[in-house]
């Protein structure tokens, strides 16, 4: 008999997909089968009334289940000697050419809120709650295809009811891996950190809730790991959490009950409010409004707040019975990856926590929080983690090789590329200790895992003392480095499928140069094979290498040295000047003259420090990013005048800008007037050339303010301009963007 097999690629499996193609096949009465393999969903149908199959393959194509994302739908005519007389769910086969998509893991949907809401359900209070539509899946999975004995749920056996749901192809369980209920499935069970069991399950989950109430610091294990956890409107408890965590200013993420709750303590736009609805449920950046409750400690100096609701049915579970917004933050000591078993935290943060609330499921594949924040009424991910990653994109041709790009060095990923596939990670982190790079390995071995992948050829960064460039080289495989500047512009291209020549203005912190300086104030000509640095900022020199970093003074007095005497330097009332002693300006004069421990520079991200001390914004700083943060905050678009530059030869000179800087004093003023001369030297160097598209690039461009004033000014200029938005601009990008180069 004629029948037609389709095959369905992309994000297929663990989104309900076979249930809604068996419920699709009845509504039209066909007959034929559907099952899953490595590649993705095969769909039979018996030689039917073409109207009919013509009206299934519509709404398969435009309507797929709410998680589902359809790649590529090939249509077959085939043979068969079968006869079907009813339409069947087969079940999974294997092979050895895995290709379908991992998907990432879901926050709780409604329909599973209301059960476990519904004191007549069998699931009420049940912190573990799921179905199709939501809950984990990259985060307990070891393999595909995605079913149950691939996953942590292997070891629990379903009860009668959960099977009867999980057998039942109407049912939105149907096949639901991690289906369980408080009778066959994990369990919640609260600890102190002497290891001494004190509750399970709700009654767990209610006395964590009284702790939090009375202001302890806690762990609770989420998603795809632990959190800590304190009330964030407790002042001494938040500076309890910061002292224990070593982590004097940079930013908590506060979890609230609702969205009602959000907007008393920020302002937000639509489509804010659209994203932290959605099922991805990441932490948005937003702006605070002028509520009190919440400590000021939970994000000192800084006019934004990460917010983010309740994913889990736990999370659900616990806000019934606490008083207050929460601070969530990542369970891990300082360079070490998020922690996702109970005895690590027992190990490492005993000294952190009094009380842990743990569950046995075990979590295979840590996954942080995803961050985004809104950027011209449109989304901008920051960190690619829980809800978003794994994130696949097709290529435009089928890689000759099996291609592994390793990132960078700072919010690692990795991305793999074979057949017509890109595939990368989520975040994975800083690689600065031995525990980091151990889990980098892991991360590497579990995707060569989910698709029997073994690299043929390596991408990495050129920098000698990455981790993951040494480690690449110790592979012994074809092995390609990319500059790190020009990664980051190919993965913009990436995410808009660019195949041409374009204007790359490429700002961040750090990049290792082909002229062995630090670079990061690029400006590029640049295609899918080669580039050229047209411009940079005028190299400087960073007093003290990595110390400079956390010292933006010493990047404010690099600046000075560079265009005026030490007599001078040490007349000059700015606090810059006054934040050192007379000792210090000369010991570091001398440095600065003999080139000690003084690399060069062209970084923009290290001219946003400098800014910050010359306004006093800052002189200190203890985390990435601070710098622009601050400048962030004190930016006042009433203010249009600029600071001036000079483009001479090649190179963005900037010692206009300090000499009119030590003018003002007013913050606001200095913010304002630096980002609107950035502004300034990008559209005149667009303006210069109009025949290519602009791409913006580089962890700079994470300044909402930066970016949104050049956004509107390119479109004035009917520029054509691309960002990354799906893709973080930061370093996390770069794996993607090594994948992109066409050589590769």
């Amino acid at each position: 008999m004629e029948s037609i097999k389709i095959e369905v690629k992309g994000l297929v499996q663990g989104v309900g997909f076979r249930p809604f193609v068996y419920n699709l096949a009845l509504k039209y009465e066909l007959k034929g089968w559907v099952n899953n393999d490595d590649k993705g969903v095969n769909i039979l149908l018996s030689s039917a009334n073409e109207k009919k199959i013509n009206s299934f393959l519509n709404e398969l194509k435009n309507s797929p289940p709410p998680l589902a994302k359809i790649d590529e739908i090939n249509i077959i005519q085939v043979t068969t000697n079968q006869i079907y007389t009813s339409f069947e769910i087969k079940q999974s086969i294997t092979s050895n050419n895995k290709s379908t998509i991992i998907s990432p893991d879901i926050c709780i949907c409604d329909d599973c809120i209301d059960d476990i809401n519904d004191k007549n359900n069998f699931r009420y209070n049940y912190a573990l709650t799921n179905c199709t539509n939501c809950g984990p899946r990259y985060s307990i999975i070891k393999t595909v295809p995605y079913d149950r004995c691939n996953t942590s749920m292997a070891l629990f056996e379903f009860c009668e009811e959960c099977k009867k749901e999980y057998e039942n192809p109407t049912n939105r369980r149907y096949h639901a891996q991690p289906v369980a209920c408080e009778k066959c499935g994990p369990q919640v069970t609260l600890y102190d950190n002497n290891k001494n069991k004190l509750a399970s399950n709700i009654e767990a989950i209610k006395q964590i809730a009284t702790l939090i109430n009375e202001g302890k610091i806690v762990a609770i294990k989420g998603m795809g790991g632990f959190h800590l956890i304190c009330d964030a409107t407790n002042e001494e408890v938040v500076n309890k959490l910061r002292e224990k965590k070593n982590r004097p200013t940079k930013p908590f993420a506060v979890m609230f009950k609702n969205l009602d709750e959000i907007k008393k303590h920020t302002t937000l736009c639509q489509k804010e409010e659209e994203i932290i609805l959605s099922k991805e449920k990441p932490i948005v950046i937003v702006n605070k409004n002028e509520s009190r409750t919440i400590t000021e400690f939970v994000a000192p100096n800084i006019s934004r707040l990460g917010v983010f609701l309740p994913y889990t049915p736990l999370h659900i579970l616990l806000f019934r019975y606490l008083n207050n917004p929460i601070i969530a933050t990542s369970a891990n000591p300082k360079d070490e990856p998020i922690i996702k078993d109970v005895e690590s935290i027992f190990t490492k943060l005993s000294n952190v926590v009094e009380y842990i609330l743990d569950f046995n499921r075990e979590i295979i594949n840590a996954c942080d929080d995803s961050i985004v924040q809104v950027i011209n009424e449109d989304i901008q991910i920051l960190r690619l983690a829980r809800g978003y990653a794994p994130i696949s994109f097709k290529a435009d041709k089928k890689f000759n090789k099996k291609i592994l790009a390793v990132g960078a060095n700072q919010k690692s990923s990795i991305s793999l590329g074979f057949e017509d596939n890109i595939i990368s990670s989520p975040y994975i982190g800083d690689l600065n200790s031995i525990i980091s790079m151990e889990y980098f390995q892991k991360s590497v071995n579990t995707f060569e895992t989910f698709y029997d992948f073994k690299p043929e050829k390596i991408v990495c960064d050129k920098h000698p003392n990455y981790e993951t460039t040494k480690w690449a080289k110790n592979q012994n495989k074809e092995l390609i480095q990319i500059q790190h500047h020009f990664a980051h512009t190919l993965a913009t291209m990436a995410e808009y499928n660019l195949d041409e020549d374009v204007l790359a203005f490429v700002f961040d912190g750090t990049g290792y140069g082909d002229d062995g300086n630090i670079w990061g104030g690029e400006v590029f000509l640049a295609n899918r094979t080669s580039y050229e640095r047209l411009f940079h900022i005028k190299y400087f020199k960073l007093l003290g290498g990595e110390k400079a970093v956390k010292e933006p003074r010493r990047i404010a007095l690099s600046l000075l040295f560079d265009n005026f005497s030490l007599e001078e330097v040490l007349s000059l009332d700015n606090a810059c000047v006054k934040s050192f002693s007379k000792k210090e300006i000369e010991l570091l004069h001398k440095m600065w003259e003999k080139g000690l421990n003084a690399p060069l520079t062209s970084s923009l991200g290290r001219v946003f420090d400098a800014i910050a001390s010359f306004a006093d914004i800052l002189q200190k700083q203890t985390y990435e990013g601070e710098t622009g943060l601050q400048i962030e905050k004190e930016y006042d678009e009433n203010i249009k005048e600029a600071y001036s530059y000079k483009i001479i030869d090649n190179q963005i000179d900037l010692s206009e800008v300090i000499f009119e800087i030590l003018k003002d004093r007013d913050k606001k003023l200095i913010c304002s007037k630096f980002i609107n001369m950035l502004v300034n030297l990008i559209c005149e160097i667009s303006l210069e050339n109009k025949d290519l598209k602009v791409v913006l690039s580089g962890g700079v461009f994470q300044n909402r303010i930066l970016l949104e004033q050049v956004s509107k000014k390119l479109n004035k200029e009917k520029t054509e301009f691309y960002y990354s938005k799906k893709i973080p601009l930061n370093d996390q990008g770069i794996s993607i963007g090594q994948l992109y180069y066409k050589k590769s």
